[in-house]
């Protein structure tokens, strides 16, 4: 008998600390998916900004004469590039 209450006794630390896991568990994953949403969020704003940058970039790069020759160059030449590969798939 005593050895049956002993086993019960160990069987209720047992669900104790199986409930306390499970509850960590869903905090954890809770707090990931905070995170995974926050880390999109930010890799968006991320890509934005780049995405700025490079404009502004552009449009410095774009004040000088030669250099906007040679911005128009390498855009035709990519173009040109491209109608290559476009020409090329559709034959």
């Amino acid at each position: 008998m005593q050895a049956l209450d002993e086993l019960n006794k160990k069987l209720d630390k047992l669900l104790k600390k199986y409930a306390a896991l499970e509850a960590e568990n869903k905090r954890l994953k809770d707090t990931i998916a905070t995170q995974n949403k926050s880390a999109e969020q930010l890799s968006k704003q991320l890509s934005s900004l780049e995405q700025g940058m490079v404009s502004v970039h552009i449009g410095r790069a774009t004040d000088n004469e030669d250099e906007k020759e040679n911005m128009r160059r390498q855009l035709d030449t990519v173009i040109a590039e491209i109608d290559k590969i476009l020409n090329t798939l559709n034959d």
